[in-house]
């Protein structure tokens, strides 16, 4: 049989061909299908067949192969810059080219001084950059500690324990308490299984893992028949198929996330590039314009070079870099004082300017551990220390809490299941010694947690009868309850009891809180306890609880709202829960959104940046996430900071502009991806750390003024010498005295300004705003103006003795000027307003930079080092007038200039 259509004809042989083909096409398409599907996705069953081994585990010979194929279980390291790469890189810079340049000008010309003064600023500059490198990437080798150091496999039937890098992908893993997962597993076997994935996931309670199938999609907290390398084993035992070992992991994906984000540059380091390059350009054009002017008026060639060269080291703040990387220093050391362990100077600055706080809520915000807040018995809510052992209802609801507990007391120290621990020291608050009661009480039966049945059960003689104590899910034990206890005695429950009671479930919850419900039975004699018996109940009554705020973190939220910084809560809680948190602390008000992972999955950038101001809560999130919502806030210009303790905030706490890890509760992974590491883990210091951040910027910015505008009257002198055809005034060795031994002093005093009051008050600045505002710039020329005019007349004072002298006394005016100018540059408020008193280091500073200056000028073997001239009396004077009458002019205009503001 033949079938013809159009001009293609098919015989049967051919149609049972097709037929095949699409057949086998099919069966493909579903085994692709399959394939596609997650590991929690499929039965365990398909896991041992797609992973090719049994319940017996692999043989060893097979385990050697895959060891082979998959190799180790570690986590790969990115591969680094050397140190020698890194240290050459730190000359990459032109300002640090046009010192070379200088260095080399100077050996030419006979100035071994100048030129070795040069070099050592150069070569530590670059050193100190070097060291920084060096100590910042360590958090790939902790993320490789955490994971267990052996684990318990099971090889051709044999129990045996081998290091955690030779665990591999079809590996029977075997679970117990107090075990490190070693690796990414799905579940064949749960025998009571509770996993802490905190420092993965973010959640505060133990996770509770079974068998079975999950169909639907998951977030990696709801994965509850899967296991993760780094989490934790705290109750029961299971037996787990290997599927992803090392850099597949889902710790192993956060080690990749870590290694490709990206560092940032901070505000200032933006804004001192930005300047170093206009500088640069500046210092290029007007060297090369008074190169040419010198070569115009036949002076000689090196000598027309030794000119040129003078005023590039009159203009490059040679000591600006040190100054900078002191005055941080300096502020750390503040801050460790304060709780606030800086790892990364770089990260004081942007401290000053941060506008956002992104926080995770576990630990950070909250208590880290799991507190009774309210009781519903005989109709009404009380709180936890309203419990009466002298009740008999309250007694009985005592009896279930204590008795049907497996968490213990060691050492003062609570160790257990986080909400069994809750309800020790919830009756420990009361007065009642669970201790002797325990002692005096033998459990006689038991039925385990089942997380299908959601009930826990034991069986205890209370008062000569046996008696079924059980706690467990509200919905489900009210189902199996008959009787209700109230202070009245025992009855029948009614529909309107149940609903009455479920309604108060339905409270609790909307507050975030975790509800248990308590109830017994008294059991015959010798009556066996079995599943069908958890029936007949008489309900007691609900016990709600939730990881409590910190205390003080209401108080942190306000004073960061009051600063102009806005607090997010990021975590891997519940929303319900996340929400009622951050509403209590203040994060969460009118008109704000909470958002879940999943949400967050689906909503494209150009949304999620519309929306990212709304949004105060995201719960149910994953690391992938907390790095798209830091790199949102951040493409809105908001300089953020990103707190966290678990593993899988790493990846944002090295995005974020600066990341903050908590010291006590922090895992090393995040101390090592976060630039500041809390020691008491309060959020409240997080604030106490930006009033010291935005006070070390304003001290910093401070110091630049202060050696800008010094170094703009050293420039405009020797403009106008050079333009007026006149003699240098300054040797090169007297401009690095100045800039790196006099300069230095007071400006290290400024960076030790302590902090105005009103520092929380003020916005953030704006980090795209730069050192070179208008303001910044014209009091920059203005002073060093007035500075060099005064520097000026003493140079004419002195030329009419001679050139040598004219040298000497421009340089004694220009140094004590600029020592005097330190008083200047404390504070945009006068002297008279702020006080000698309040910083002594500048008195010091300016004492001290006085005596080097004595030195130089009087010290006979100083004086042929440093090329100056003797002056007699009057031309001493006339130094000390020149120098002094800058700092009086400046400091009459902010006098006038407070008096003006008083009178607004």
């Amino acid at each position: 049989m033949k079938i013809t259509r159009g001009y293609e004809t098919f015989s049967a042989e051919s149609i049972a061909e097709i037929h095949f083909v699409l057949e086998v096409s099919f069966l493909i398409l579903r085994k692709q299908e399959a394939e596609m599907k997650e590991w929690y996705q499929i039965s365990a069953e398909e896991v041992k067949k797609k992973m090719e081994t049994s319940e017996h585990g692999l043989t060893t010979e097979e385990a050697a192969k895959r060891l082979a194929q998959y190799g180790e279980n570690v986590l790969v390291e990115g591969k680094k810059k050397s140190v020698f790469a890194v240290f050459f890189g730190q000359f990459a810079d032109l300002l640090v080219g046009i010192l070379i340049v200088a260095a080399v000008i100077s050996a030419c010309s006979g100035n071994p001084e100048s030129t070795f003064v040069i070099l050592v600023v150069i070569v530590l500059n670059a050193l100190l950059g070097t060291v920084q490198y060096v100590k910042a990437e360590k958090s790939l080798e902790s993320l490789k500690d955490l994971t267990s150091p052996n684990a318990k496999v099971l090889r051709s039937g044999v129990k045996v324990e081998i290091p955690a890098k030779e665990v591999v992908p079809g590996d029977l893993l075997l679970l117990e308490a107090g075990d490190m997962v070693a690796a990414d597993g799905r579940i064949r076997r749960s025998y009571s299984l509770q996993v802490d994935e905190s420092s993965l996931t973010g959640e505060s309670t133990n996770v509770e893992k079974r068998e079975g199938v999950i169909e639907q999609e998951a977030a990696l907290g709801d994965r509850v028949n899967m296991v993760y390398s780094g989490s934790l084993v705290t109750y029961g035992r299971a037996e787990v198929f290997v599927t992803e070992t090392a850099m597949n992991t889902e710790i192993g994906k956060i080690a990749g996330l870590l290694s490709n984000a990206k560092e940032k540059k901070t505000p200032l380091q933006i804004a001192l590039d930005d300047f170093g390059k206009k500088l640069s350009y500046l210092i290029l054009a007007v060297c090369a314009l008074v190169f040419g002017l010198s070569m115009y008026r036949d002076m000689p060639l090196l000598d027309a070079m030794m000119f040129a060269v003078a005023l590039a080291v009159a203009a490059i703040p040679e000591a600006l870099g040190s100054i900078v990387t002191i005055v941080q220093a300096m502020g750390t050391q503040k801050m460790a004082r304060e709780h606030a362990i800086i790892k990364d100077l770089k990260a004081v600055e942007s401290l000053g300017c941060v506008s956002v706080i992104c926080s995770d809520k576990t630990g950070t915000l909250t208590q880290n551990k799991m507190t009774v807040q309210k009781i519903y018995l005989d109709h009404t809510a009380i709180m936890p220390e309203a419990l009466q052992i002298n009740d008999q209802l309250h007694r009985y609801l005592m009896y279930d809490a204590i008795l049907n507990n497996d968490a213990r007391m060691d050492d003062g120290k609570v160790i257990g299941d986080p909400t069994e621990s809750a309800l020790l020291e919830m009756v420990r608050k009361c007065g009642v010694d669970d201790d002797f009661l325990r002692g005096a009480m033998e459990r006689q039966q038991e039925l385990p947690f089942d997380s299908d049945r959601k009930l826990m059960s034991t069986v205890y003689a209370l008062h000569g009868v046996p008696t079924l104590l059980t706690k467990g899910a509200p919905d489900v034990l009210l189902k199996r309850a008959v009787y209700l206890r109230e202070k009245q005695g025992i009855r029948r429950m009614t529909e309107e009891d149940r609903t009455e009671i479920l309604e108060q479930n339905q409270r609790f919850s909307g507050e975030g809180l975790r509800v248990l419900a308590f109830a017994y039975r008294e059991l015959k004699e010798s009556e066996e306890l079995t599943l069908s018996g958890e029936c007949d109940y008489i309900f007691l009554g609900l016990v709600a609880m939730i990881d409590p705020p910190r205390a003080e973190s209401a108080a942190a939220v306000a004073d960061a709202k009051r600063a102009g910084i806005r607090p997010v809560m990021i975590t891997g809680d519940h929303k319900v829960t996340a929400t009622a948190i951050a509403k209590q602390i203040g994060i969460f008000g009118e008109g704000d959104i909470a958002l879940v992972g999943p949400e967050l999955d689906a909503m494209p950038d150009k949304e999620l940046d519309h929306l990212i101001g709304h949004i105060a809560v995201f719960a149910r999130v994953s690391p992938e996430n907390k790095i798209r919502i830091v790199e949102a806030w951040q493409r809105r210009g908001s300089v953020v900071a990103m707190t966290g303790d678990g593993v899988n905030d790493a990846p944002a706490l090295k995005a974020a502009d600066i990341g903050v890890a908590m010291g006590i509760t922090g895992t090393e992974v995040s101390k090592d991806a976060a630039a500041m590491i809390l020691t008491d883990d309060n959020f409240a210091t997080i604030i106490k750390a930006v009033a010291n951040g935005r006070n070390v910027y304003k001290n910093i910015k401070n110091a630049i003024l202060f050696l800008l505008s010094g170094n703009m009257a050293g420039i405009l002198a020797v403009l106008y010498t050079s333009l007026a055809a006149l003699p240098v005034p300054f040797q090169p060795v007297h401009l690095l005295f100045i800039n790196l031994l006099t300069d230095s002093l007071p400006a290290l005093a400024i960076g030790m300004e302590p902090a105005e009051r009103d520092v929380l008050s003020e916005k953030p600045r704006n980090p795209k705003g730069g050192i070179l505002e208008r303001r910044f710039m014209a009091l920059l020329l203005g002073q060093g103006a007035l500075i060099a005019v005064c520097t000026m007349i003493s140079f004419e004072v002195g030329l009419k003795e001679s050139a040598a002298l004219a040298s000497t006394m421009a340089f004694a005016t220009l140094t004590l000027a600029r020592l005097f100018h330190g008083f200047n540059c404390r504070s945009r408020h006068s002297i008279v307003k702020i006080g000698f008193r309040r910083n002594r280091y500048s008195l010091g500073a300016f004492a001290l930079g006085v005596l080097l200056l004595a030195l130089v000028l009087f010290v006979p073997a100083l004086k042929t080092l440093f090329e100056v001239e003797t002056m007699n009396g009057m031309q001493l004077g006339c130094v000390g007038v020149m120098a002094v009458l800058p700092t009086f002019v400046i400091q009459n205009f902010k006098v006038v200039g407070e008096v003006f503001d008083r009178e607004k």
